[in-house]
């Protein structure tokens, strides 16, 4: 259907890189805003359990393969271009170049009403040559879909403020591990960093633009910030000491993404693109999308309260839960906002499944029923201690307990955790209130497999607060295959001991019957 057509009441949109950060994000904010989304991924299996799946429609496809993509795009008034090669291949451009011109010819085919593709914010007065190599594909790109005869809005961000995105882990990481930074001279350059709930809204927004709008715009928050000051700003936002940030000359983009990938989650291959990236200054020469998208009030975002929002994230344990990665050619379009497959690396995880002979219902009494008296299921000495250990360092212990012997509910305390999530019958999320350098979560679910089998699984996950939260880490690791092996195991024979007594819930107990009461810690096996 012709932009000039577009129906009052809901737009048919096309969503490539749906498994992507933004794509990945902006798929529910279209949903909210009444539209029809159709998602296209070479595995559409990857998009199955994502919230918003069962009210998209999902197809196979690819942006190199032109029969799949004319398919894809029957009767759509708007598509989303949101991907881009990560390699540093030396034909990625080429991939990327073939991907566009594929992309752009089936919508014209298809009698598409406008593309939408965000881009990379390109320096001013630089030459297209001579900027990087995966800047100078995303402006080529971009160029290939204003030429495509289809009405074209191609946004361009520079850093992307958001919890998951690779800017945000780069700056979080760096920041939290290095109170004293030997840095890149492109410490020192200006960029404008945007808040990711802007740029869904700027993309989603895009759909309604005027027929004859064809044309780039540049898109970035209130403030114009160098790298240094980014960090800076992070860390008193996050409570961090001030840090020491000393620039020298001899570190080249390829040495720097190699100092990266050491100190963050960031690999050497996708660290490269984004420190070519930041040594140009990018900040916007104009505002015009606010002609068509204008920014209601507190937007565009400042980049403190961005921050404030990515770091309240992945303190709640939602990048770790709601965002995956993206792969060739499937990632997001631009490097800086991108969730690749460390995205949620903020969290450590140790996870633990078993196959339970009981029912779900005989297994959820069990999880529901852990700590206080009935105690944590393995090395009921190792919880004591750390429960003392706590309480020495005046944090709450094992003193607690829990309200409830059989049920809890949200909000409880629950020994040194409290209750945060329940999916009655489902699953149960604890956060850690003991005293520790960073933020901890543990997860239990009951469910069935693929085979109809009763499965427990188990994650116990840790967000670690500068050094001292790497080090604690590192330091417990060792044990976690004792404390939550031993765990996942004993929650599993329990239930599957009570299933056969017929009883409501079993406390697990010592070999021999007698029980270790000290602290409220049982053991039911060795562990």
């Amino acid at each position: 259907m012709p932009a000039s057509s577009k129906p009052a009441d809901g737009l048919h949109c096309l969503v490539t890189g749906a498994s992507g950060y933004i794509g990945g994000r902006l798929v529910p904010e279209l949903l909210e805003q009444g539209h029809r989304v159709r998602c296209v991924a070479r595995n559409p299996a990857h998009l199955e359990d994502l919230p918003w799946a069962e009210q998209a429609e999902i197809v196979p496809g690819d942006v190199t393969d032109a029969p799949s993509l004319r398919r894809a795009m029957d009767g759509i008034d708007v598509a989303y271009y949101l991907v881009h090669s990560m390699t540093s291949t030396a034909d990625f451009e080429k991939t990327d170049r073939r991907a566009a011109r594929t992309f752009a010819e089936a919508a014209r085919a298809a009698g598409v009403g406008r593309i939408v593709y965000l881009g990379g914010l390109t320096p001013s007065g630089i030459p297209e040559e001579d900027l990087s190599p995966h800047l100078r594909s995303r402006s080529e790109v971009g160029r290939i879909l204003l030429e495509s005869g289809v009405p074209t809005t191609v946004l361009r961000a520079a850093v992307v403020i958001g919890s998951g995105s690779a800017s945000f882990e780069m700056l979080r990481y760096l920041t939290e591990r290095l109170p004293v930074m030997v840095t890149p001279t492109w410490v020192g350059t200006r960029v404008q960093p945007i808040a990711v709930r802007d740029v869904l809204r700027y993309l989603a927004g895009s759909a309604r633009m005027p027929d004859e709008v064809n044309r780039t715009f540049d898109i970035g928050g209130p403030d114009l910030l160098t790298y240094r000051d980014m960090m800076m700003r992070y860390a008193r936002v996050a409570g961090l000491r001030q840090r020491l940030i000393l620039s020298v000359p001899v570190l080249t983009p390829r040495l720097s993404s190699h100092w990266i990938g050491l100190v963050t989650p960031v690999p050497a291959s996708l660290a490269r693109p984004l420190a070519e990236s930041l040594r140009y200054e990018v900040v916007c020469t104009e505002n015009d999308i606010t002609q068509y998208v204008p920014d209601g009030p507190g937007h565009p975002m400042g980049f403190d309260q961005a921050l404030e929002l990515a770091l309240q994230r992945v303190r709640d344990a939602q990048v770790a839960t709601r965002w995956s990665s993206a792969s060739l050619p499937g990632a997001p379009s631009d490097p800086l906002p991108t969730d690749p497959d460390w995205a949620g690396g903020s969290l450590y995880v140790d996870e633990r499944s078993r196959t339970v002979d009981a029912t779900p219902a005989a297994l959820w009494r069990v999880i529901e029923g852990v700590g206080g008296e009935n105690g944590w299921y393995s090395f009921p000495l190792a919880w004591a201690v750390r429960g003392w250990f706590d309480r020495l360092v005046g944090g709450v212990g094992l003193r607690r307990g829990r309200r409830d012997a059989q049920r809890l509910r949200v909000g409880d305390a629950l020994d040194f955790w409290r209750v945060e999530e329940i999916e009655r019958g489902r699953l149960l999320r604890l956060r850690a209130e003991m005293r520790l350098p960073g933020l901890a979560w543990l997860e239990m679910v009951a469910d069935r497999d693929d085979s109809g089998r009763t499965r427990y699984h188990q994650r116990a996950l840790f967000h670690p607060r500068g050094l001292a939260g790497q080090l604690y880490w590192w330091s417990v690791a060792p044990f976690h295959a004792v404390v939550f092996g031993g765990m996942a195991r004993n929650i599993a024979r329990t239930a599957e001991r009570a299933e056969k007594q017929g009883q409501r819930a079993a406390a697990p107990q010592r070999p021999g019957g007698s029980s270790a009461a000290r602290g409220g810690l049982h053991e039911t096996h060795r562990t």
